[in-house]
């Protein structure tokens, strides 16, 4: 309840209030189940809401979507109303200005962000990741810087992550070693972030965190609520948002100093989801940003079981404290009881370690700092009672309240699938298929090429050799048909000539012959001659003359 420019949270001995000019220094509602942390929650984020802060809130089990309607008038409220001196005449219920959202996109204004927003290092811790395998992660969100390629949702990051496993030896000497193994361990856990809707939270449009600082007509800041009881079986995706949410927070909002009040709250239910196991280096983190983020006017308040449930750095940063009662049945809740009883500045009207133990629901022991900013004496102190409803609010009231955020739904409703990496990845293997396919073609066209050259120049080849062997076929068969005719010329001159020296010598012979028979002739003739010449000397010489003359004559002519 707003009560000149402070939210009147309880009533002890003395009023508890909670100072707006100390609400960034953060702060803790704690106790086990049904002790009354929600309507704490509420009243607070309603003194936010009528001071012109918003906030934000997760709504985890149903029921602070009740803060927008109006609450009902019931016997017990009465007698609540009597105890806090309220008069129910002047009492107006009423419901806070809210804005739903939804991470999954099923009752809300749709949550999305981007992979790149939410970074290698707190997806790392969403995954599960060791540490060879996150530096493998960071590996591939450098690359994709590098290669200007947008990391946006989860097809993104799968594609992404076969990219650069793809090409693991080309990056190996810029990045590092990308291994095989380190690779199918992070692309099955994405299989199992997307069983949780991890593929329905990450893409855009992207929140733009700022859309929650807003205030209604009126003046009076909104309370956005999360959506979050599916969430509650996607723990990690839950935690992460909200650290992520917080990150963004700090990272986003300029130094504004100490303020009046604060310029926005944020309230952390199930604060245990986001520390459980979380890396040290992730601890580090969220003690920084609590650390820093007061200076940025935001209020940072966790809701959580029991104290211990948060790291003492971070807890010694929780300044306004309500601690409603602690079940102290083992030594461990013990020890817890009185570590919490501890952490206040100490009243001597009471032991603060049986209050822990004694207060019913709807009171805590209560510690807020003040004007100087030191915390209070810790007072055992009745809650007060929102003006809102309780329980989860009438589904026409949501209808209502979706019905007016329609500036927000035209904005975020529809999910927008821009060319990122999955798309450029798709279109380099589809380019390279092609090129490969054209290579391939082209590969074809020249073996068959190259095969029909190759039979063209064997077809060539065969018809040479087959020309060059009936050209020498054709150039024996010439030779032996002119050795053929030159032995038949040969012969037939041979023939001639001995034909020639036959009839030559038949020639000659018969000129010898001739020539015998003339001589033979001639001899007779002369013979004649001479015998008739003899006769006639021998007649005159006589016979004995005659024969000395003849033997003269043929011994003359041997």
């Amino acid at each position: 309840m707003l009560t000149d420019n402070k939210l009147w949270i309880a009533q002890g001995d003395n009023p508890c209030y909670l100072l707006l000019n100390q609400a960034n220094r953060h702060g803790l509602i704690a106790g086990a189940s049904g002790t009354g942390k929600t309507v704490t929650l509420k009243v607070m984020a309603e003194g936010f809401s009528d001071a012109g802060v918003p906030v934000f809130m997760a709504d985890v089990k149903g029921d602070v979507t009740g803060m927008a309607q109006a609450g009902d008038l019931t016997d017990s409220l009465r007698e609540r109303m009597a105890t806090f001196g309220i008069d129910e005449r002047q009492f107006a219920f009423r419901g806070t200005p809210c804005r739903i959202w939804d991470m999954l996109g099923d009752a809300g204004c749709p949550v999305r962000i981007t992979i790149s927003d939410m970074g290698p290092q707190l997806l790392s811790r969403l995954l599960g990741l060791t540490e060879v395998q996150q530096g493998v992660l960071n590996i591939v969100f450098r690359v994709a810087d590098d290669q200007q390629m947008l990391l946006l949702d989860l097809k993104d990051l799968r594609s992404m992550l076969a990219y650069v496993a793809e090409h693991a030896k080309e990056y190996e000497t810029t990045y590092g070693r990308v291994s095989s193994q380190s690779v199918g361990a992070i692309q099955r856990a994405l299989i199992a972030l997307e069983d949780q809707g991890g593929n329905i939270f990450f893409g855009e449009p992207s929140l733009d965190i700022m859309d929650w600082f807003a205030c209604d007509a009126s003046g009076r800041g909104y309370v956005n609520i999360l959506n979050a009881q599916q969430l509650m079986s996607m723990p990690l995706i839950y935690s992460m948002f909200l650290l992520w949410m917080l990150s963004t927070l700090f990272e986003r909002l300029p130094e504004v100093g100490d303020l009046d009040q604060p310029k926005f709250v944020f309230f952390f239910d199930e604060a245990h989801l986001l520390f459980n196991g979380m890396p040290k280096t992730l601890t580090e983190k969220v003690v920084q940003v609590v650390k820093l983020i007061r200076s940025k006017g935001v209020g940072v308040y966790f809701i959580t079981q029991s104290p211990s449930d948060v790291p003492n750095e971070v807890l010694a940063q929780l300044s306004n404290r309500v601690q409603h009662g602690l079940r102290a049945y083992t030594p461990a809740e013990q020890k817890a009881v009185k570590a919490a009883a501890a952490s206040f500045r100490a009243n001597p009207a009471f032991d603060s370690v049986q209050a822990l133990q004694d207060v019913g629901t709807g009171e805590a022991l209560v510690s807020f700092l003040d004007e100087g900013g030191r915390p209070s004496v810790v007072e055992r102190a009745r809650v007060l009672f929102p003006a809102c409803r309780m329980a989860a609010a009438d589904p026409g009231i949501i209808s209502s309240v979706l019905a007016n955020q329609n500036d927000l739904m035209s904005k975020y409703e529809e999910a927008v699938d821009r060319e990122s990496a999955y798309e450029l990845i798709e279109q380099a293997r589809a380019e390279a298929d092609e090129a490969a396919k054209l290579a391939a073609e082209r590969a074809a066209f020249e073996k068959e090429k190259a095969e029909f050259e190759a039979r063209k120049a064997k077809e060539e080849a065969a018809a040479a050799a087959k020309a060059e062997k009936e050209e020498a076929a054709a150039a024996a068969k010439a030779e032996k048909e002119a050795e053929r005719l030159r032995l038949k010329a040969e012969k037939e001159e041979d023939r001639l000539r001995l034909k020639a020296e036959k009839e030559a010598d038949r020639l000659r012979l018969k000129e010898e012959k001739e020539a015998e028979r003339r001589e033979a002739e001639a001899k007779r003739a002369r013979d004649r001659v001479v015998g008739n010449i003899f006769n006639s000397v021998v007649g005159t010489i006589g016979r004995e003359a005659g024969r000395q003359i003849t033997r003269g004559i043929f011994g003359t002519r041997r």
